[in-house]
């Protein structure tokens, strides 16, 4: 079942022309000439309930403006949008209902009040049963390590405490779909992780609908299995992770670090290039259609004393950069 439909989707902002001179501010402040700038240029997507889709793009691309328009806090220009069965800006209390968001940048919690009565608060405004607020509470204190500040003020928290509690916030009252802008930026690893699990485990156990927005491409690489790359405000890739990298990326690499470094010139293998070779260690690609990981390593070892091998999967972050060269819309989702 469709929760998130985006189609055609445009945001426009329009500002009044600057001048510059004696009196360029008397002038900008009189004209009627405008500058407009399209932020959104003609989004498409349908996101399927339980699907944990990452939502991709270089600064200034659009996202944050569509996750906007997809909240209500925004109206669109053209388009349709459609939340859960409803039009976001024109009711926009009841899209709240179905929705939560954590902004990385922004908290939803009250600066001077003790996290716990943040909790509370939220919890009325919802009006979330005490049936369902406790267990709630109790479980998300658990799995996000919340027990020893609890009872601090928000303003005392630390970054990673603070996300934490904006996560914990945007779920308590059970939403269908959460938003996530930038969730981990700032967090040390452990705090990354604990948050990487947690939204994991809401998307499997629960079937929340998720969409993340991040520069952080190992938050993509661990839970998302679909991505959506925007750029410029339209949409330059919509499918699978593993897909993207089978077409943009179709090699694999095996690192072979030689017993006796003399002889990494030496090393060749049928259907795979080396690639580089230094300090005792070999680069072999390959494509994985053609010869198996399996077949070279056995080549090698016929050959050669290894000491160490690794399998080198390609980086989500070199083929994105590589599509961003690009700049052309590749393909609709297949």
């Amino acid at each position: 079942m469709t929760v998130v439909r985006a189609h055609d989707l445009v945001k426009e902002f329009r500002r009044p022309k600057r001048f510059t001179g004696a009196f360029g501010g008397l002038r900008t402040l009189l004209t009627r000439q405008y500058t407009t700038t399209r932020a959104v240029d003609g989004v498409s997507f349908d996101i399927e309930a339980g699907e944990l889709v990452g939502y991709l793009g270089p600064n200034g691309a659009g996202k944050s403006t569509t996750i906007k328009m997809l909240t209500g806090i925004l109206v669109p220009t053209s388009g349709q949008v459609e939340v859960a069965g409803v039009v976001p800006w024109k009711e926009r209390e009841r899209n709240a209902r179905h929705i939560g968001v954590v902004f990385g940048q922004r908290s939803q919690l009250w600066w001077d009040l003790p996290l716990r009565d943040s909790f509370r608060l939220i919890g009325k405004l919802y009006d979330v049963p005490r049936e369902q607020y406790h267990p709630n509470l109790e479980r998300f204190t658990e799995l996000l390590d919340m027990a020893d500040f609890l009872d601090t003020p928000v303003r005392q928290l630390s970054l990673g405490q603070r996300m934490r509690g904006d996560l914990a916030a945007a779920m308590l009252y059970n939403p269908r779909i959460l938003y996530l802008d930038e969730p981990t930026i700032g967090l040390d690893v452990v705090a990354k992780e604990r948050m990487r699990a947690f939204v994991a485990e809401l998307n499997r156990d629960e079937g929340t609908t998720v969409i993340l927005t991040t520069h952080d491409l190992d938050d993509v690489e661990r839970l998302c299995s679909r991505i959506v790359l925007i750029d410029h405000g339209r949409v330059l890739y919509d499918g699978e992770v593993a897909a993207l990298k089978a077409r943009y990326a179709p090699y694999r690499e095996v690192m072979v670090h030689l017993a006796h470094p003399d002889e990494a010139t030496a090393v060749e293998v049928p259907h795979a290039e080396r690639a580089r070779a230094e300090d005792g260690k070999v680069w072999l690609r390959f494509d994985p259609e053609t010869v198996q990981v399996a077949d070279v390593i056995a080549a090698v070892l016929a050959r050669h004393q290894v000491s160490d091998l690794a399998i080198i999967e390609p980086e989500l972050e070199g083929v994105i950069h590589q599509i961003y060269a690009q700049r052309s819309v590749i393909s609709a989702r297949e």
